[in-house]
């Protein structure tokens, strides 16, 4: 379902995906922890840093109700996520993740830090959508209090959870601990909804 705005001129717009990487650098969000997030050929770059530990690239700004899309790279071990409406102090962050995770470590899956721990994961079968060594896109849609993912346009999870429906804050990218992570972002889109 598209949002129709009223123009200026009295017509009406579709809300428009933007970008919530520009492919240069890494204005808009912030950096939390001592892992790397840097910017190398229009992508964003999330590796290990020296002290093997969480990392996150949160937006600055926060966000509601939204579909995200996304493209990743898995390098080396690959074990990331794109949290949503989320918080944090220091690197404890509390909110929930869409994982991004190596095969059979339940992409697509949600999983609330500091919290209940996995709330769905994805059947082996849906889990077979990954690529390994390759691009994968990933679209989260979050609306109210369901979220639902898609893994290369195969549907992954849909869930209903009043706890998310009142949770707020930011998205944010992470690096998983214990060092050897490689992880690159391209295309990364949102829609308000």
């Amino acid at each position: 379902m598209a949002i129709l705005l009223l123009t200026s001129m009295g017509g009406l717009a579709v809300a428009q995906k933007t970008p919530l990487f520009n492919g240069k650098d890494l204005s808009g969000w912030t950096a939390h922890g001592t892992e790397k997030w840097y910017v190398e050929n229009g992508e964003l770059i999330s590796e290990s840093g020296p002290d093997k530990e969480y990392g996150y690239l949160s937006t600055d700004k926060h966000y509601k109700d939204f579909i995200l899309e996304a493209e990743f790279r898995q390098e080396a071990d690959g074990n990331s996520g794109i949290f949503f409406r989320s918080t944090i102090d220091g690197v404890k962050i509390s909110g929930w993740q869409v994982e991004v995770a190596p095969p059979g470590k339940h992409t697509g899956g949600i999983y609330e830090s500091y919290g209940r721990g996995w709330l769905i994961q994805p059947s082996a079968q849906k889990g077979k959508a990954l690529k390994e060594e390759e691009w994968n896109k990933i679209k989260i849609k979050v609306k109210g209090d369901k979220v639902a993912t898609w893994l290369n346009g195969q549907k992954m999870i849909s869930l209903k959870d009043e706890k998310i429906g009142a949770g707020e804050g930011f998205i944010a990218l992470q690096i998983h601990d214990g060092g050897g992570i490689k992880v690159r972002w391209r295309n990364l889109m949102i829609k308000e909804l």
